[in-house]
């Protein structure tokens, strides 16, 4: 058998390939599921890729043109886009559109394979139309339909049958999808048993690690810093609660760091806890003012019960910060239970400030072993071990899904 065809598929596996990422939110905007498609579409160029993201629009101005995001230029083709006024920033693309908007799109730019993050109105047009076009297809879900009802106007009493309807919608946009992937194996085996899909991969958002430092100096404060989504899913009115078990010789001070629609009721409670003098509702920052904030930090607090991954306790962990997180969804496969921080049972604020004084009264050689324990477990969540992962799935190679989630096992599923 001759060399030269091996030699030229060979050649041909390794071409820098042309990629539509479709996403129904994307910078500017402020969320996991945001950044991530932002850093893996970035990170993607920076490798010799072509990359077009397809999105909506940030404000009424739409089209394609160049973008610049984490240092990198690629196409954004931005969909005309309303303004959804429950929520406190989220556009979308029109619904009734956007088979028709993604058609156009494929057939402009021609890609070499599609990768939808979230199958609600972006990812339904694109998988639709790349499928009819013989296009390679990977789906990731960020999203769990029940965090998306305090914004959706459904009456309580229709709810269930709502999410139960998002489920189904997303086993039909997924099931066009050669590979789908989930950033944990804990919302992989939740995504499998909602949908009835089989063989999710686990594959980490990843962070760019090296963009994180741990502040290594002796501790002159204790400060817990929240970080995300000011919004009523992240059950930050927990944390408040727990503040106010606390010793008053501990001196606690609260950063919550992020804007969302819940910042002035949460302000409001914290003023009736008696508590408003130590916290601070900072809203957005920059990304060298959250480096900063992390700095500042001697503890991440996250109560949020329905993170599939949570970005912002990784950036914690590379920025050497203990956490006290709730144990529900992947968080404990983030925080080891004893080990870079621990866990609370979920909504208990007695549990919360039970953990959290675990960590600000520990000795300082305990401190600092949480610390370096969160810096170990954080290396296996570099995210160009993940762009590599999806090179592979775009391509069509087989993947084994990275081992990043060991949780012990006295918390397995």
């Amino acid at each position: 058998m001759s060399d030269t065809p091996s030699t030229s598929a060979d050649t041909d596996a390794e071409r820098p390939l042309r990629i539509l990422i479709g996403a129904d939110t994307f910078a500017p905007d402020v969320n996991g599921a945001a950044r991530f498609a932002e850093r893996l579409a970035a990170g993607l160029v920076e490798r010799g890729h072509e990359v077009h993201v397809m999105a909506p629009a940030a404000s009424r101005k739409h089209g394609t043109w160049k973008e610049v995001h984490e240092g990198q230029e690629m196409t954004a083709h931005r969909l005309y886009s309303w303004r959804w006024y429950p929520h406190d920033w989220l556009r979308f693309a029109l619904p009734w559109r956007i088979k028709q908007n993604s058609a156009k799109i494929l057939d402009r730019v021609q890609p070499d394979v599609v990768h939808f993050q979230s199958h609600i109105i972006v990812g339904r047009g694109l998988s639709v139309e790349a499928q009819k076009r013989g296009i390679r297809i990977v789906g990731t879900n960020h999203m769990m339909p029940e965090n998306m009802l305090e914004f959706s106007l459904i009456p309580k009493a229709w709810q269930e049958w709502a999410v139960g309807l998002a489920w189904k919608a997303a086993r039909r946009s997924f099931s066009r999808a050669e590979s789908v992937t989930t950033p944990t194996r804990r919302a992989a085996d939740f995504l499998e048993r909602a949908t009835g899909l089989r063989g999710v991969h686990a594959i980490s958002c990843g962070i760019d690690a090296h963009k994180y430092a741990p502040n290594w100096e002796p501790r002159t404060e204790n400060r817990i810093i929240f970080v995300g989504r000011v919004t009523h899913e992240k059950h930050i009115d927990v944390l408040l609660h727990a503040i106010t078990l606390l010793p008053d010789e501990l001196d606690v001070k609260v950063e919550i760091v992020g804007g969302g629609d819940q910042k002035r009721n949460l302000e409001n409670l914290a003023a009736e806890l008696g508590i408003a003098d130590r916290v601070t509702f900072t809203g957005y920052v920059t990304d060298e003012e959250l480096r900063e904030a992390y700095h500042r930090a001697s503890v991440l607090a996250m109560p949020s019960i329905a993170e599939l991954q949570s970005i912002v306790t990784m950036e914690a962990m590379a920025s050497a910060l203990p956490v006290v997180a709730a144990d529900a969804m992947a968080l404990p496969h983030l925080v080891h239970d004893g080990e870079n921080g621990y866990l609370f049972e979920p909504g208990s604020a007695e549990d919360l400030a039970a953990k959290l004084r675990l960590v600000l009264e520990a000795a300082p050689e305990e401190y600092r072993r949480m610390k370096e324990e969160s810096l170990r477990l954080i290396a296996a969540h570099d995210i160009q071990r993940t762009i590599t992962t999806f090179e592979n799935l775009y391509r069509g190679k087989p993947v084994t899904d990275p081992v990043t989630d060991n949780a012990p096992a006295a918390l397995s599923e």
